[in-house]
């Protein structure tokens, strides 16, 4: 199947966000099939961690498009996000569910994803990519969650895209 390249990860947030739903996320030959994501974008964006600007934390999502970003969320649970955009614009987008594991702590445990493959570049890594076999699904946008810190223009945004049930 072919890999996805870093021109797909290079266009805007929402565009690579949706358009993932329904791709293959592969971690040393696991395969599962992603089944919602979210968008963060830049520095405006006050749900981003980026929006505060560079920090070493952040700093990974200013990198080239494709580029891995792993953080552990309450001292316990890997999120495991992709580099967007241009290179100097932190967008990052975070893989919130995968058909076979529902949740974004889940999909990392269930894979085995860590801390350790953070910085890495799905678009060269041995490891970690993305796989486009042209399954077709519908998309639905939503609110993201748990971004209550957030402006409530920010937690508004239909930002969170979601594999969606066919119609009857």
């Amino acid at each position: 199947m072919p890999r996805l390249k870093q021109d797909f990860f290079r266009r805007p947030c929402e565009a690579v966000a949706r358009d993932l739903v329904g791709k293959v996320l592969v971690f040393r030959g696991r395969r599962m099939r992603i089944s919602e994501t979210e968008c963060y974008c830049g520095e405006s964006d006050t749900a981003c961690h980026a929006s505060r600007g560079r920090t070493p934390r952040t700093e990974v999502m200013y990198m080239p498009a494709g580029t891995v970003y792993v953080y552990l969320c309450y001292g316990m649970h890997w999120m495991l996000n992709l580099v967007t955009g241009e290179a100097g614009h932190p967008e990052a987008v975070l893989i919130r569910a995968c058909l076979e594991a529902p949740g974004p702590g889940r999909l990392t445990k269930a894979l085995g994803i860590t801390g350790e493959q953070n910085r890495e570049d799905v678009t060269v890594s041995t490891d970690l990519w993305v796989e486009d076999d042209g399954f077709l699904c519908p998309v639905a946008a939503a609110r993201r969650v748990g971004i209550g810190y957030a402006s409530r223009e920010d937690q508004d945004r239909l930002w969170r895209f979601l594999l969606a049930p066919e119609p009857p």
